[in-house]
This record gives structure tokens, sequence and C-alpha cells, in this order.
């Protein structure tokens, strides 16, 4: 079985806690953490922009990222989301069985 970690980037708390809840309610992930108040610097639609964001990390299963991207952008307010996934090479089995129980 793979694992990987999903970076999702959103606007708000609010927007972050909704989708997190979403995708484990639909066992699409095990876990999400969201850290605030990170700043992105990015280039969007000809201009740099430099605003305040918050990052979902979402531990699953590699085969659910299909369908966890496809209810991402469903529920995201962003035209383009930010959707990663890194695979995870090593990691506590007791961690990953975990992953592999609460998952679809």
């Amino acid at each position: 079985m793979d694992y990987i970690v999903v970076l999702i980037t959103a606007p708000n708390e609010d927007e972050a806690v909704k989708i997190s809840k979403i995708l484990v309610e639909e066992k699409l992930a095990a876990c999400v953490n969201i850290l605030k108040d990170i700043r992105s610097i990015y280039f969007w639609q000809g201009k740099i922009e430099d605003e305040q964001e918050v990052l979902m990390i979402v531990k699953t299963k590699s085969e659910l990222f299909e369908e966890l991207e496809k209810k991402v952008k469903s529920l995201h307010s962003y035209t383009v989301p930010e959707i990663i996934g890194i695979k995870i090479k090593k990691g506590s089995e007791s961690y990953l069985n975990w992953i592999s129980e609460v998952t679809k």
C-alpha cells in the first residue's frame, strides 16, 4: 500500500475546515492538519500576488488521490487550487496502518 501527504492551500481557516471535515467524513483522508497564517507569494493572471492563506496537510492513500482532488476542486473557492501529493517513503507502521483502517 502506498501513502501520500497532500498539500492544499485555502484562502482562510473556515474554508479549510469545511474541506477538511468533508474529506475525513467521506473517508478520503485519515487526518488533516491546518496551519494558519502562512504567506504565499505567487504569480497569477499577469502579476505577483502576496496573500495570507492557510495550509492543509492531508494524510491518505495514494489510490484515493484522484477522488480527493475531484472533491477538493468541487468545494474550493479558487479557480486553480493547489493540490499536491507527496509520496510517503517511510512512516510509523502503526500510523500507516491507521490511515488504511480509517480511509476507503
